[in-house]
């Protein structure tokens, strides 16, 4: 079968199943997995290699761990770093610890037991993390909690790669030297990525942006993502540490979420793809030759992971409704146990009867996750949890629905008053701006602003426009100010817009994008102006200021009034002639009793 017929069936599964379980309200991963079910070599067999193709996919999870990385500087890591050990070595104890009795209580070794324990209590980072975003809850305090132990996880990861050859039969691996090569292409990998990406990345970035060269950027964007994936597969780490760890790197850039927005659709495409090929692996002969056992095993983890992260989350402060929905989202194993069984059966740790067994109770425990959030959030929380919570009022910032802050897209002089005037009120503010030179000169003055063309929704989307309580549009240019706010309107119809507009006729193209307020950038200078020259000319201040004010009336509603024979006329820009004409029977309007001199 060619490539290219395989891909169409990938897409013909993909278009078929995600609608249908987005629709029946069960989430798209549980559609990428039966998709892969279905099409598997367990299925209608249309697809029949399937380790080629989760090997490839996994460059989706890949990519996910880098936007993570991307959401998280490290600032914020540092301020996460009591739920990340907290919560985690807690959560891991609680999950793993009976998993690791129960393969005790069978008769396996020692070995086996420390890696099935471990393996089963790493959840998942693609389906609860794609969830959340599906949900809008990425930002909730469920949504950090879980964010906390996706990066426990991987801490845990590294020290457990490097135990399993110790505990298998390869006896190099016992030996002092080669441990000690070992760690130490671990830690070299980590440190070049850690350097190259501060001192390399950046100036890259910078010198692109400049040549304003898109194809090149998300080149390079991948790059790095790919390049720190293969560094650290190289050294071996599992290669999402190093996606990681090259988004951490960029999460305070300059270029971030630029960097977001060029990524983002080849994370959707191959997270999707790697959905499909974990449905693929799940041995459908096997579910049939013991289906009670393996129902009884799946459930018995479910069950075992609900209620240890739900105590987890209790123990450390967590509000009861917060830890159930905690839990809802982390009760599956996950990817990362694909990579410690086929790790420990290289070292013969495990057998692989049991492996085999424990890939589809994997897989099948990922496949249940989305219909038990569902369960969870829309009929556990509300009966259980939501009387008692609301007599109970959340900590400052536990239930992540802090005060949004505004977007200020445009860094010119306007738009840097503007933010200076949210700075002296106290409101936060991010800000956007398309000048690479711009960008770099207001954040050596401690400015919070980011490279990015506000014109693509992924940019929008990285800046946090969807959560935002305000966006203000303070772009010069015409064209690039109304491109913005039709994409605005597209994506984000129910965020305010405040704009600033050259003249009457961009006021008029920007309220077609449906613009909340204009403001036009010679009025208010020249009234004020005005109010000056009449005060320097003997007029008192309360009839310079009523002139003022009555002068702005009019002048808006007379604007509105052009703007019905504006939308008469289409959104095309009117003729020089009609702009003349317009102008002429503005200065004939009669004022209405305007203030006598001096009065």
């Amino acid at each position: 079968m060619s490539l290219l017929t395989e891909a169409a069936i990938f897409l013909m599964a993909a278009v078929i199943a995600v609608p249908l379980f987005i629709k029946l309200r069960l989430g798209a991963v549980l559609g990428y997995l039966v998709a892969g079910l279905v099409i598997g070599p367990h299925g209608f067999a249309l697809i029949s290699d399937t380790q080629d193709v989760l090997t490839f996919s996994k460059v989706g999870v890949v990519l996910l761990l880098f936007v993570i990385g991307l959401e998280l500087a490290p600032t914020q890591l540092w301020r996460l770093r009591r739920s990340i050990f907290s919560l985690g070595p807690l959560q891991l104890l609680a999950c793993g610890g009976p998993v690791a009795a129960a393969a005790w209580w069978i008769g396996l070794g020692w070995p086996a037991v420390v890696v099935i324990g471990m393996a089963m209590a790493f959840s998942s980072t693609a389906i609860p993390t794609q969830t959340l975003a599906e949900r809008g809850e990425s930002k909730t305090a469920h949504g950090r909690a879980i964010f906390a132990l996706i990066i426990f996880k991987y801490l845990a990861l590294l020290p457990l790669l490097i135990a399993i050859p110790m505990m298998g039969t390869g006896g190099a691996a016992l030996e002092p030297a080669a441990l000690a090569r070992d760690v130490a292409a671990k830690t070299l990998a980590v440190a070049v990525i850690v350097l190259g990406g501060h001192w390399l990345l950046r100036p890259a970035l910078r010198v692109l942006a400049r040549l304003d060269d898109g194809e090149s950027f998300t080149a390079l964007a991948l790059f790095v993502v790919v390049g720190a994936a293969v560094l650290a597969d190289m050294a071996g780490l599992p290669m999402g540490i190093g996606a990681f760890l090259a988004g951490v790197l960029l999460a305070e850039c300059e270029y971030r979420n630029e960097v977001h927005a060029r990524v983002e659709p080849f994370k959707g495409v191959l997270l999707g793809l790697f959905f499909i090929a974990v449905g693929m692996t799940a041995d459908l002969s096997l579910i049939l030759d013991r289906p009670g056992l393996v129902a009884a095993l799946v459930s018995v983890l479910l069950i075992l992971k609900l209620a240890g992260t739900y105590g987890v989350g209790r123990l450390t402060g967590l509000r009861p409704d917060t830890s159930a929905k905690m839990a809802g989202y982390v009760p599956q194993a996950g990817e990362l146990a694909f990579v410690v069984f086929a790790t420990a059966l290289t070292y013969d740790v495990l057998a692989q009867p049991i492996a085999d067994l424990l890939i589809v109770v994997t897989t099948l425990s990922m496949a249940a996750t989305p219909p038990l959030v569902v369960l969870v959030n829309q009929v556990l929380v509300p009966r259980v949890f939501v009387n008692r919570d609301a007599a109970h009022p959340a900590h400052p910032g536990e239930d992540g629905n802090l005060p949004a802050p505004v977007v200020v897209i445009g860094l010119g002089r306007f738009g840097q008053l503007v933010g200076r005037f949210l700075y002296n009120a106290g409101i936060p503010f991010t800000a956007l701006d398309s000048n690479p030179a711009q960008v770099e000169f207001l954040r050596g003055f401690g400015h919070n602003v980011s490279f990015g063309n506000a014109a693509r929704g992924g940019v929008l989307k990285a800046a946090g426009v969807g959560e935002a309580r305000a966006v203000v549009l303070a772009v010069n240019n015409l064209d690039e100010s109304v491109r913005i706010a039709e994409s605005l309107r597209q994506l984000y119809p129910s965020v305010p817009v405040y704009a600033l507009a050259r003249n009457r006729t961009h006021a008029w193209r920007l309220m077609d994008e449906g613009v909340t307020h204009t403001v036009r950038a010679t009025l208010a200078p020249s009234l004020e102006l005005g109010q000056a020259v009449l005060l320097g000319c003997g007029w008192k201040t309360e009839a310079a200021a009523r002139l003022v004010a009555q002068f702005r009336n009019q002048d808006e509603a007379y604007m509105l009034d052009q703007y019905a024979l504006h939308r008469e006329r289409g959104t095309s820009l009117p003729s020089d002639a009609q702009v003349e004409g317009e102008l002429i029977e503005l200065f004939e309007t009669p004022h209405a009793d305007p203030p006598q001199w001096g009065s």
